[in-house]
């Protein structure tokens, strides 16, 4: 556990670094800086990119994961594990580019039922970015079961959006066109796989000898079986966080999709303290479900539910309080995406009330399962897009996202409830949402400020004091008031 501890706050430190540099990106410089069909560009690149890349990875991140831990061994260079990932990788990117190949004429350059000059424009940087993303996925997943997480967020979040922001001031300057830009913008996602190689190599924890006769036939049967359901599921999760994009590009048009993608980065704010106890919990859980210690993974469960939940819904409120405040920020052509940030952020929300439960059943013997659920899950959110995007738009992109996020939390609950008999919820959930409501009407009915800077500092420290001090008095969550305890000691 404390591992997990220690990873998940220094992940989350460069998280929210990242948010910051995120919100300086996507808040404030690409809406005033580009247009909203060439905000739609950007977004459909790295939409795409990522599905491909995803492909690419022909499920063996999810051996990496799951079956890593027989593999461990740093004297005999982990038996030839990352020769492994790295040809299955290999072999996944050109599947991804001969299927990218295929689909480029009939479904990727089209936009609101026609074609779309300004994507066509742009649609062979995604070979580029499919490349880097699948390699980032494989590197980052290797150093993740080797017990470092950090990295891989701190490159992600941190550093790449920093060449980012740096490629968007010099076309904000006008140094660069928006050709250069786009061109910067794809090397940008070439960094952190340059960096992370870097590392791994001189932590002498790269090696290209094979050793497949290590790999028994019970081995060799189980990482056949996890990798195809790790193909689904990981395409299937992939899927779900960018098919409504793609889904607004096709059933509306571009300049939507660029407005969408925007106002969909406020809502993913909920969602980053999530991000490092994801990665560094799967692989202590991956361990804990080989020692059949079902202890730990009932704790680790019941904590990441409440101490998520505690700071998701912080965040949702105090986003939810001022976003007045945050159209103030936008032009006024993305106010028509002021309900996205509603829904995705009540999607998100979901997510973290329902702790480390998708981690936990990827990890267990149930795991295939969870590809059932993304399959059911992945149907769902196309078939809700295509009945709700007609009707409200880009917000009936982000309500099918928030109905078929409720039904997949709800879904991995019942899995864990009924195999395992694990349930992490009590009174404390129902207290915790009072505690939010009140602070968030208490919140929303502060006066408002004519600077709307001011306006959203004083709003949200009012809003986090006033949601703070009841958690931590009530003690709803041990793990919080312990480390509050540890800072207030440092402090004096």
């Amino acid at each position: 556990m404390g591992i997990i501890r220690r990873q998940t706050i220094k992940g989350a430190m460069y998280s929210y670094l990242g948010v910051l540099l995120g919100f300086i990106i996507t808040g404030l410089l690409l809406p005033r800086t580009l247009s909203t069909d060439e905000n739609g560009v950007i977004k459909l690149i790295v939409s795409y990119s990522v599905l491909f890349a995803q492909l690419a990875g022909l499920g063996f991140n999810s051996v990496t994961t799951r079956l890593f831990t027989f593999f461990r061994d740093k004297q005999k260079n982990h038996n030839g594990f990352f020769f492994i990932a790295l040809v299955v990788t290999l072999i996944g990117v050109i599947v991804s580019l001969i299927l990218f190949f295929l689909l480029k004429d009939s479904v990727l350059e089209r936009s609101g039922g026609g074609e779309n000059l300004l994507l066509t424009k742009y649609v062979y940087y995604i070979i580029p970015m499919i490349i880097c993303t699948a390699l980032f996925y494989m590197l980052d997943n290797f150093y993740k079961v080797l017990f470092n997480a950090i990295i891989g967020t701190a490159l992600k979040d941190f550093v790449q959006r920093i060449f980012i922001l740096i490629s968007l001031l010099l076309f904000f300057f006008n140094y660069i066109s928006f050709p250069t830009f786009v061109l910067l913008y794809v090397c940008c996602y070439a960094i952190p796989v340059i960096l992370i190689s870097i590392f791994l190599i001189s932590e002498k924890e790269i090696s290209l000898k094979p050793q497949l006769d290590f790999i028994s036939k019970d081995l060799k049967r189980s990482m056949f079986s996890v990798s195809i359901f790790g193909i689904i599921v990981g395409f299937s999760n992939m899927a779900i966080l960018n098919i409504d994009s793609i889904m607004v590009n096709q059933l509306v048009d571009l300049s939507s999709t660029g407005i969408y993608g925007i106002t969909f980065f406020f809502g993913t704010l909920i969602i980053i303290p999530s991000r490092a106890l994801k990665k560094i919990s799967s692989v202590v859980l991956a361990d804990a479900w080989k020692d059949n210690d079902l202890k730990i993974i009932d704790d680790i469960y019941k904590k990441s539910c409440l101490n998520q939940f505690i700071f998701g819904l912080l965040i949702f409120i105090g986003i939810w309080a001022n976003i007045d405040n945050i159209f103030e920020m936008l032009p006024k052509e993305y106010e028509a995406g002021k309900y996205v940030i509603f829904f995705i952020g009540l999607a998100n929300l979901f997510d973290m009330l329902a702790g480390v439960s998708g981690t936990i059943i990827v990890t267990s013997k149930e795991y295939r399962y969870l590809t059932w659920f993304m399959l059911f899950l992945l149907a769902l959110l196309v078939i809700t897009n295509l009945i709700f995007i007609p009707i409200w738009g880009m917000t009936g992109a982000a309500i099918a996202s928030m109905f078929s996020a409720l039904i997949y939390v709800f879904s991995r609950y019942l899995l864990l409830f009924v195999k395992y008999k694990m349930q992490p919820y009590n009174l404390k959930f129902i207290i915790i949402i009072l505690i939010g409501l009140l602070v968030y009407f208490i919140g929303a009915a502060i006066p408002r400020f004519d600077n709307f800077v001011i306006d959203i500092i004083v709003r949200s420290v009012s809003m986090l004091i006033l949601y703070s001090l009841p958690v931590y008095f009530l003690k709803l969550s041990p793990d919080i008031n312990s480390r509050v305890k540890v800072y207030l000691k440092f402090i004096k």
